[in-house]
């Protein structure tokens, strides 16, 4: 297994949060989501990205997080990232990118207890920065195999 890991990072709310460079397909801007009636609460809709239907995810409301309060600079930064579980794109709704990061196996921890809103589950582990904590998202734990098939009837 590699040593070290790259990770495309982000902020939701006032949390860094991380994801494997290999499950990301792509960062596009807020684009126009179409809402679809019926759907889970934390799927905000699709859109079509050149001509294939994303599923749209607001982790904000999977996780009750709430939303940063961004300064025009950060808008600028906001948007989608498409990452790819077992085959199928999924698009997540991000506050703010930051930038892709070198972590070593060896410098990830597992998360303390009360670090984040979100459950243990979904979290892979933790590497300090400095004063905060870049939290490693996995994700594949983010959706059962339920949700994944729920969120795979949307895109029909």
């Amino acid at each position: 297994m590699a040593e070290q890991l790259q990770m495309v990072t982000f902020q939701l709310a006032d949390e860094l949060y991380g994801v494997d460079i290999l499950d990301v397909k792509e960062i596009v801007r807020v684009q126009e989501v179409r809402s679809i009636p019926n759907a889970p609460a934390y799927v905000e809709g699709i859109f079509n990205l050149r001509k294939e239907i994303i599923p749209i995810i607001n982790l904000h409301k999977r996780f009750a997080l709430k939303k940063m309060i961004a300064s025009q600079e950060d808008a600028l930064l906001s948007g989608f990232i498409i990452i790819d579980i077992d085959g199928m794109k999924i698009g997540v709704i991000i506050d703010k990118i930051s930038r892709v990061v070198t972590v070593g196996r060896n410098e990830i921890q597992r998360p303390p207890q009360m670090l984040t809103g979100i459950g243990a589950e979904y979290i892979q582990g933790v590497v300090r920065q400095g004063e905060t904590y870049l939290i490693i998202l996995d994700t594949r734990s983010l959706f059962n195999s339920r949700e994944l098939q729920k969120i795979a009837e949307l895109r029909r």
